[in-house]
């Protein structure tokens, strides 16, 4: 997508770091980016989504183009550093976009520091007049990538369950968005109940559950492609898939009677491995980001709480301990953090503590939160929390791992069970 030219090597005064509690947001300027003609509102549009991604992640914080000194801004030119630092801007991102005679898009953007008076970044980019809004967010990972140290988040989508209709008797349709609820495109027609949509940690592929004709069946759905087929039947529910890391297995919970283990499947073979093997329900197996461990729920002690085991389900171990119920567990592709939720004296708590069971933090609590799934990077938690009454219904949240910055993502629909994609190619 991205053609990048040389960027002056720069020691970076400016920096966010993200991994201490509240984070003061750093004043930024982004100025629209120029253009002449159609692209001119077009640039105006691109620099609007890179302040609003930036804005969202909670780190940043725009200034408002009202307070500009300098004006007149030409991304080859360097800016007067002067008119940034008196309105208290700590960087500055310069952008134009053109059309090429082939009708592609050219865009490039510098990224500032206005405190050192250098260029961090410079990049240009080349895409289809169709392909802008991702354009935006392709940019806005680069500068969040540069001022942080952390990967972006930005250029990737959420998969969810889009319900309509009375609340006794909804329709559920799969649903696909970008991560600021932008580009709804529905995945199935609502025909079917659909449950539980979980992302491929490797490619645009999901899986998930639906009941065609009552009987509960593991679907793989390419994204790309549309292309549909299912996993397997199995005489008995079937709950909570999810793709190992490299995306080759996908673990999984069949019931069997009044109990419930977890099971693996083999993509390629078929080839399916039961795990667990006890009289109790044991469900919503999650991977290790490294493939070796799963963390799942289990009630095999008398109430709903988190187990770590081995890939092969050996050596299973307890780690909450907290007063109330834990479920959703679902590991970071960091590798440090479970995320789960928690249900104590009728509060619904989404929160997170390490492997080992140890440093256990609730992020926010709500009338009914439930389903947390990672960004990306690590940084970022969707889950979907209900309201109450007869018109109420779920709706997609975000919240950083600091639990001060909470933000609703949009739907048209109620929306539930999101789960997030990775960063695309």
């Amino acid at each position: 997508m991205g053609a990048v030219f040389a960027a002056q090597p720069a020691a970076a005064l400016v920096e966010i770091d993200i991994t201490q509690g509240q984070v003061e947001p750093m004043p930024i300027a982004l100025p629209d980016f120029g253009g002449t003609g159609v692209e001119s509102e077009l640039a105006k549009n691109i620099t609007e989504i890179i302040q609003a991604d930036l804005r969202r992640s909670g780190l940043f914080q725009p200034i408002d183009p009202a307070a500009f000194i300098q004006q007149s801004m030409n991304v080859n030119t360097q800016p007067r550093f002067g008119d940034w630092r008196t309105i208290g801007s700590q960087a500055l991102v310069t952008g134009s976009l053109y059309q090429e005679p082939d009708g592609r898009l050219k865009a490039e953007f510098r990224l500032w520091d206005v405190y050192a008076g250098q260029q961090l970044i410079g990049q240009q980019f080349f895409t289809s007049p169709d392909n802008w809004r991702r354009l935006a967010h392709i940019i806005s990972d680069a500068i969040y990538e540069r001022l942080t140290g952390e990967k972006g988040y930005f250029d990737t989508r959420i998969v969810f369950i889009d319900e309509s209709g009375p609340k006794d008797a909804r329709r559920k349709r799969l649903a696909i968005m970008d991560q600021d609820g932008a580009n709804i495109r529905y995945l199935t027609r609502g025909n079917n109940l659909v449950l539980t949509p979980r992302f491929s940690p490797v490619n645009q592929e999901i899986t998930y559950m639906s009941y065609v004709g009552g009987s509960p069946q593991v679907y793989l759905f390419n994204i790309e492609t549309g292309q549909r087929e299912i996993l397997g039947d199995y005489p008995g529910m079937t709950f909570a898939p999810r793709f190992s890391p490299d995306g080759q297995k996908v673990a999984m919970s069949l019931q069997q009677g009044s109990n419930a283990n977890i099971f693996v499947m083999d993509l390629l073979s078929r080839e399916t491995t039961r795990l667990t093997n006890i009289a109790a329900i044991d469900t919503s197996p999650s991977f290790s980001p490294d493939g070796r461990q799963i963390v799942f729920e289990s009630d095999r002690g008398g109430s709903q709480q988190l187990y770590v085991m081995n890939a092969n389900g050996t050596n299973a171990q307890r780690i909450s301990f907290g007063p109330g119920s834990y479920s959703t567990p679902v590991w970071s592709p960091r590798g440090d953090l479970i995320a789960f939720t928690k249900v104590h004296q009728g509060r619904f708590m989404i929160g997170v503590l390490r492997p080992d069971g140890k440093g256990e933090r609730i992020l926010t609590e709500g009338y009914h939160n439930e389903g947390p799934a990672w960004s990306p990077n690590g940084r970022v938690l969707t889950f979907f929390r209900d309201t109450p009454g007869g018109q109420g219904g779920p709706q997609v949240w975000t919240v950083d791992l600091t639990g001060y910055n909470e933000q609703i993502v949009n739907t048209p629909n109620f929306a539930s069970d999101p789960a997030w994609s990775p960063v695309m190619n």
